[in-house]
């Protein structure tokens, strides 16, 4: 072997060692469940809660922490939308101008053990999606894609709006302490919420860092008669139209019929 193959073989395991020093050790990991992985939506349906259970467990021959803090974030479906902004022409209120929000969680909410601006510094928050208002709403601008500052009117109407309708939901004391390593938090969700894969993020903090990161899914499914309407206008769309066209103008001469004057 010649000199320069010794050296390459010596540097191979000294780098791996070194790896393995520099990287961090992870000291705790995140167990997370829900109380249901499934919401299933019928005639009579309201609303419901999703409880989210999870503890921290400790590596062994690793100490724990002095303390802790939990950020839960549920996403629904990603959707588009359009914001509109009214203005008065001629004494009259039409659309001036609009925005386009691509591809936004259809549902947000946000729980959290303490207030987020208490959990760390803006661009930490940001980075971590932490809180609402620290979440990316890509929009169309002209010709050009991306996320606003914060302030940005069409962003906080967008919110505001989804967040009366109960559809962006913020607790900043939503995750409790059951114990120093139990904790839980309740999920709204709503009657209007879209159906789809809801996405279950938590994050572990201390310290100003996430030290630990866990996700799960819960499904929101129509059931009974809703969900056979809906699969009907999916997948028969044109006859789906014509028996809804039939059955509002039989409707219509029944009424006609029963309540006409002689």
């Amino acid at each position: 072997m010649t000199a320069r193959g010794r050296k390459f073989m010596l540097f191979v395991p000294a780098a791996a060692i070194f790896l393995l020093l520099a990287a961090p050790l992870a000291a705790e990991r995140l167990v997370m469940s829900v109380s249901t992985h499934r919401v299933l939506i019928t005639s009579n349906f309201t609303g419901t809660e999703v409880v989210v259970f999870g503890s921290i467990e400790d590596e062994d021959g690793v100490p724990p922490r002095a303390s802790y803090d939990v950020a839960i974030t549920v996403r629904g479906p990603a959707q588009t939308y359009i914001a509109r902004r009214k203005a008065r022409v001629l004494g009259i209120w039409v659309n001036a101008e609009s925005r386009q929000f691509i591809d936004v969680p259809s549902y947000l909410a946000v729980m959290t053990s303490r207030p987020p601006a208490e959990l760390g510094p803006p661009d930490f928050l940001r980075r971590n999606k932490i809180g609402i208002v620290n979440q990316t709403f890509q929009q169309r601008i002209g010709g050009d894609f991306g996320d606003v500052v914060p302030q940005d009117p069409f962003r906080v109407a967008f919110l505001r709006v989804r967040m009366n309708e109960g559809l962006f939901y913020e607790s900043p004391a939503g995750v409790t302490f059951l114990t120093p390593r139990l904790f839980r938090a309740t999920v709204p969700i709503p009657g209007i919420a879209p159906t789809g894969t809801y996405q279950v993020e938590a994050l572990l903090l201390s310290g100003g860092e996430v030290i630990a990161r866990e996700t799960t899914a819960i499904e929101v499914l129509k059931t009974g008669f809703e969900e056979l309407l809906a699969s009907a206008a999916r997948e028969y769309g044109l006859l789906y139209g014509l028996a809804t066209a039939l059955l509002a103008l039989g409707t219509g001469i029944a009424a006609n019929f029963m309540f006409r004057r002689d």
